[in-house]
């Protein structure tokens, strides 16, 4: 037995459909087992607050040891877990192919599974989840919606705590009335012939943040592929399913990946590439999908065809070279590396992506946002989310970089958020772009 593992992590494919996966005794003595081996190693105690909270319990038990902790207790550490894969790709020494074999977020996952079928999900938290119908409703009244779930609105915002658990001090996504699909539709860039990538041919997956909440992102990454002579078709059929992956809803999750990955492969047996907008999306297009789908042959096919945009502009940087016409950023540039962008395990490609820019200052912010998706923005969760994230602001902030920006729009807007407490007056010195590839539009002339 080997004390740790230099191997390459790898996943082992979800038994979600299989009825062991959901008995409770099960799963009991598998948490007793991996808590047991992260007592012992306590590598992770920095990463999220699920590590702290499970030393917690243990150190304030009556035996100092996992034997005298209630199992129930365990749920405070499965809450605290955003499944960000930290803790699988960049600390733990037990992932397999070490004989220990922990995956400590598919763990929580699991339990999360058995929680949703048991009916332990709020109807509240369910509806939060559905991003395309909330993004079609609110969009319709973009206005309306934006006005309420503004941080400044004291009458919605503490109705939106009480009844949905939404901190009223966390900030929200915006909506939008013209999608990034609509908008593609009417305003197509043109396609720059004489580019040294002119005969590349590309999906864009709108994501459901891109085609509602932030458009410039879709807008910017399409017409820097555009500038660089790529032909791309904007397409989104459903969700990637991420918000569900958090609940352990896997059935949905399974479901939008058959219908995304269906209509997707007509595409990508004409020779399309396909581009996700938002890291999320792309790990789950990835690697998550074919893991709860790995005998669907559309997701395999789908998995090994995707790209991250910001991993797709340094692809033809490095293999084609880039269309002429970048210009520099005055001010410079801290890129938070979002951690389902590290998840995908591709490097630094945002960091790499910017510094591609003529005389670009970059500096590369590693850790935490503490944002985590819809976990950071409730009520129960939200100042420790800020507190986690505290790092990567104070890291922003010093840099003294004019420009800030996340791979994870969600993550930026935290950022922002934990940069907004530390400033002690005025207004800010920095700016917050939506995404790496806005600013890198910005420096084609690309008008976002």
């Amino acid at each position: 037995m080997r004390e740790g593992s230099l191997d390459a992590p790898v996943r082992h494919p979800l038994s979600w459909t299989e009825e062991a996966f959901y008995d409770e005794a099960k799963l009991d003595a598998e948490l007793r087992r991996v808590f047991d081996i992260c007592h012992g190693c306590r590598r992770c105690f920095n990463l999220c607050d699920s590590f702290p909270r499970l030393f917690d319990l243990i150190d304030d038990s009556e035996s100092g040891e996992l034997d005298t902790v209630d199992s129930k207790n365990f749920k405070s550490v499965v809450n605290a877990c955003t499944l960000c894969d930290m803790c699988f790709l960049t600390k733990c020494p037990y992932v397999p192919p070490h004989e220990f074999n922990l995956d400590f977020p598919h763990l929580m996952l699991r339990y999360r599974a058995v929680e949703q079928r048991k009916g332990m999900v709020g109807a509240i938290d369910r509806e939060l989840t559905k991003t395309d119908r909330n993004g079609r409703i609110a969009g319709r009244m973009s206005a309306i919606a934006n006005w309420a779930t503004n941080t400044e609105n004291g009458m919605t915002r503490p109705l939106m705590e009480s009844v949905a658990g939404i901190d009223r001090n966390a900030a929200l996504p915006k909506y939008h009335s013209n999608t990034f699909a609509a908008h593609a539709k009417k305003a197509p860039p043109t396609v720059n012939t004489a580019a040294p990538a002119h005969g590349r041919k590309a999906i864009l997956y709108a994501t459901c943040f891109g085609n509602f909440n932030s458009p410039e992102i879709g807008v910017a990454a399409q017409g820097v592929l555009a500038r660089n002579g790529v032909e791309t078709e904007v397409v989104y059929p459903a969700c990637c399913g991420m918000p569900q992956l958090e609940q352990g809803d896997i059935a949905v999750v399974a479901e939008n990946a058959q219908k995304v990955a269906g209509e997707l492969g007509p595409w990508i047996e004409k020779g399309y590439d396909v581009i996700a907008l938002v890291p999320s999306c792309a790990l789950m297009m990835k690697f998550e999908w074919p893991l709860i789908l790995p005998a669907v042959e559309s997701v395999k096919n789908l998995s090994e065809a995707s790209f991250d945009i910001t991993e797709y502009i340094v692809d033809i940087a490095k293999k084609d070279g880039l269309a002429e016409g970048l210009s520099p950023l005055d001010g410079g540039v801290a890129v938070h590396s979002a951690c389902h962008a590290r998840a995908q395990n591709m490097g630094a490609k945002a960091a790499e992506m910017m510094r591609l820019i003529p005389e670009a200052e970059v500096d590369v912010i590693d850790r935490c946002s503490g944002h985590g998706g819809s976990w950071g923005v409730k009520m129960d969760n939200f100042e420790t989310a800020i507190k986690v994230g505290r790092t990567a602001a104070r890291q922003a902030l010093n840099s003294g970089k004019k420009h800030v920006v996340s791979e994870c729009p969600l993550a930026g807007m935290h950022i922002r958020q934990g940069l907004e407490r530390l400033q002690d007056t005025g207004a800010p010195a920095y700016q917050i772009a939506a995404h790496p590839v806005v600013l890198f539009a910005r420096a084609y002339g690309v008008d976002v």
